[in-house]
């Protein structure tokens, strides 16, 4: 294990690894339930803005820019502690989620399961109540 490898894998220093696109993949779970609510990636204003602001920031990779969790729909999430892997290329946030957290209105975007059918797979609707009219909040 070179020195380096040692103080990201060993050392107190946040030194987080940036991808070839300058963003990092962040996993958002509920403090409360655990449930895996979002995975969405930041770049380093956004993560900065995070740990500034106690509210949660992120980098739209399809419309390259930053945005502010619920800006637009209201269903925000606030920081309770932020936590890197091993190697400091992957972000966790626990938070406290406020209404949905995922765009279509549901409170996680992980709202179907895979089954195996047939040889292959299908997907199943599970926990996919929704909490908002996404047509209605985002008017596009």
């Amino acid at each position: 294990m070179s020195a380096h490898s040692h103080e990201i894998e060993e050392g107190l220093a946040f030194l987080p690894k940036f991808d070839a696109a300058g963003l990092v993949t962040c996993v958002a779970t509920d403090v409360a339930t655990g449930d895996v609510l979002m995975v969405a990636y930041m770049n380093d204003e956004a993560l900065r803005k995070t740990i500034a602001t106690g509210e949660v920031w992120y980098f739209s990779r399809s419309r390259n820019a930053l945005w502010r969790k619920g800006e637009t729909s209201g269903q925000t999430q606030r920081v309770v502690e932020i936590r890197t892997d091993c190697d400091q290329d992957a972000i966790w946030l626990r938070v406290e989620q406020i209404g949905a957290a995922c765009h279509t209105g549901r409170r996680s975007c992980f709202y179907r399961k895979v089954e195996a059918k047939d040889g292959g797979a299908t997907l199943v609707f599970v926990d996919a109540d929704r909490l908002f009219d996404p047509s209605a909040v985002y008017k596009n």
